[in-house]
């Protein structure tokens, strides 16, 4: 069996950031700087070179840079992702004996060794000029020949050890047998909104401001300027698509529909058309096309729901029925997970024989509405459709829409929701929600943060959504909700609410034990009183205010927990910018009573200097603290204020000679 030439002597191994052995994409933002890492080593005692190895998608010739040693075989180096698209990264290493002569050379002394040494180097620098540029190959055979008529022990190793020179030789070194790894490792950058961003979830259908009327598009714009002022800056909709009629839900979910009921977004499909049609009663393209452009100018994006499943009544039952799966008595069979049965929705068979034309056109689907301009978009349930068409799908939208989002909808299990992120879902929904106590918080995300799916998971957090209102709020009154607000937009860096139900403090279950919401906008048209005193309205604008201020906010790597003497107080921070921007979240966990603590914050960790006072300015209330060493004293009242945002203002000395706070 052929081993390849044996000349090449240097080994690799290691190379991280990698995701599953490079078979899955790492993720970046443009402008991060990607550092790679990787062992080098060969055999005895040469030295090594090193180099990173990174090119665009598409793109022929390599960039590179020479990496650094670490210490005990462990290489460096970084380069910047400067745009939104597809990247390849790799090492190269090879055994350099113009770096190995110059460090033996530099270890002797005797005349004679000095001279035959001179020679040898002479000999690599003349090769090195070989491979050099006019001007530098000129330099280099004046410092070959010098070397060759050196006298004088002193001069002669002087001469072999100049830096300038020895700079222009590494220039050139001779790559003939270096060792490529042979793994191109994938990365994806996205734009700077896959990372952080804040949205606002809400049913057109219940934006009108009369009672009873079936909002539309334009009833959307003119929420755009409420929602711009809570600070949020993707607003999605749930599927905007006609509603099929047969076997269509009633109001609560119930089995038959009466008269007037509006049915469930997500049994897409009817007579008027299917997932690439507007609901008639919304509005028009123009409409749709209108209120991008109001959005835009509101600095708010438009994000659609991507749902693949149909009503009984959807036209590709009746053109694609072979897209379908059939039950023993030839009838369509819904969509069930037991003992939950969706009467009003049709799965597609996805091992079907006509798959591909299936797969054609369920990406169409969203060509659609990115040929619109969306270039966001929420996936219902992506669990239930096959990891290939996924992997495909994402990356051919994604050839097309570099900047495309996409937010993975599945609460399932964690190897299936990694496995998402790691096809090429921007970003995922997590299990925050049922995440409450001070243990599983810390241990949950102190693993989404530190843990090795950090370099593809993203996580999106919501307290909320239309199938989902926790025990929590259920029984924790308005502190809960202020609490899980805060949880939410402090822990991640995306975050979302499904509003106006939240801000509105919407917490009636429809049955004892169940998740479900009590005349659920999913199967009905609801009112909202958007003025209303008790609104959290003004809290969330003053969240996404110290979210888009504080860019220690704005991702999740720096998240670390402090410890505080009471299990219902949580303590963590997240810093950026050389921890120039601090920000402190301490939270009171218990909804119904008042809780007090130390707080112990690692000083070090956060570059404060030892027994120097900080100020602790709270962003939610606007109150300053002077806090002084690491024990600090905290007592939340959760009716009064059940958290605190501190941003962390160091002590400075003016040039006046006064202190200040920065």
């Amino acid at each position: 069996m052929s081993r390849g030439d044996g000349r090449v002597r240097a080994v690799i191994e290691r190379i991280t950031p990698a995701v599953d052995g490079g078979r899955f994409a790492v993720k970046r933002i443009v402008g991060d700087e990607v550092a790679v890492e990787a062992d080098c080593y060969a055999d005895g005692h040469d030295a090594i070179a090193c180099r990173l190895l990174w090119r665009r998608e598409g793109e022929a010739a390599w960039q590179e840079t020479p990496m650094r040693p670490l210490g005990n075989d462990r290489w460096r180096a970084s380069f910047v992702a400067q745009s939104v698209g597809g990247y390849r990264y790799t090492v190269s290493a090879w055994v350099d004996h113009f770096l190995s002569w110059r460090h033996d050379f530099s270890r002797r002394f005797e005349p004679d060794d000095l001279r035959v040494a001179a020679l040898l180097g002479a000999g690599l620098i003349e090769g090195a000029a070989g491979r050099a540029d006019a001007e530098d190959a000129q330099r280099l055979k004046a410092w070959a020949a010098r070397l060759r008529a050196g006298t004088g022990a002193q001069a002669l190793k002087e001469l072999g050890l100049d830096e300038e020179l020895a700079a222009v030789a590494g220039r050139y070194p001779d790559r003939r047998y270096a060792c490529t790894f042979p793994v191109e490792y994938p990365l994806v950058v996205d734009r700077e909104r896959a990372r952080f961003s804040s949205w606002y979830e809400m049913f057109p259908r219940s934006a009108a401001n009369e009672p009873g009327r079936h909002g539309t598009l334009r009833d959307c714009e003119a929420r755009l300027p409420g929602i711009a002022n809570m600070g949020f800056d993707v607003l999605y909709f749930p599927p905007i698509h006609p509603i099929g009629r047969v076997n269509r839900k009633g109001a609560n979910n119930a089995l038959a529909a009466q008269a007037g009921d509006v049915g469930s977004p997500w049994a897409i499909g009817a007579a008027e058309g299917g997932h690439k049609t507007l609901h008639p009663q919304l509005g028009t393209l123009e409409d749709f096309r209108r209120l991008m452009a109001g959005a835009r100018a509101h600095g708010i994006e438009i994000a659609l729901d991507i749902a693949f499943q149909c009503a009984p009544d959807h036209p590709y039952v009746a053109a694609h029925p072979q897209w379908f799966r059939r039950r023993p008595d030839g009838t369509v069979q819904y969509a069930e997970n037991p003992p939950k049965k969706y009467q009003d929705i049709y799965p597609f068979e996805f091992e079907t024989d006509d798959w591909r034309a299936l797969w054609q056109e369920l990406a169409g689907v969203i060509r659609f509405w990115a040929g619109e301009g969306v270039r966001i978009f929420r996936v219902d349930n992506p669990h239930t459709k096959p990891f290939a068409f996924w992997e495909w799908a994402i990356a051919e939208l994604k050839r097309e829409y570099p900047e495309a989002i996409f937010l993975a909808e599945a609460f399932t299990r964690p190897t299936v929701m990694h496995r998402l992120a790691k096809l090429g879902f921007t970003q995922s929904y997590t299990y925050f929600a049922w995440r409450n106590t001070k243990h599983e918080l810390i241990e949950y995300f102190t693993e989404l943060s530190q843990g090795p799916g950090r370099e593809y998971f993203r996580p999106n957090l919501w307290p909320n959504t239309p199938d989902i209102l926790s025990e929590y709020l259920q029984f924790g009154g308005r502190p809960a909700f202020i609490v899980r607000a805060v949880l939410a937009a402090t822990l991640a860096a995306s975050y979302g609410i499904y509003g106006p139900a939240f801000e509105l403090l919407e917490a009636g279950a429809r049955d004892p034990g169940s998740e479900e919401y009590l005349d659920s906008e999913k199967y009905q048209i609801r009112q909202w009183q958007l003025d209303a005193p008790h609104s959290l309205s003004e809290l969330m604008a003053r969240l996404n205010r110290a979210r888009r201020d504080n860019p220690a906010l704005q991702s999740d790597a720096s998240l670390r927990f402090f410890p505080v003497d009471n299990d219902s107080l949580l303590c963590y921070a997240k810093s950026a910018a050389a921890r120039e921007n601090l920000v402190v979240t301490v939270v009171n966990l218990d909804p119904h009573h008042v809780q007090s603590g130390w707080v112990e914050l690692d000083l070090a960790a956060l570059g404060i200097e030892a027994h120097t006072p900080y100020q602790m300015h709270d962003l939610l209330s606007g109150a300053r603290y002077l806090w002084n060493g690491p024990r600090n004293f905290v007592q939340l009242d959760p009716q009064r204020a059940p958290a605190q945002l501190f941003a962390l203002r160091r002590k400075v000395r003016s040039e006046r000679n006064f202190d200040y706070f920065l």
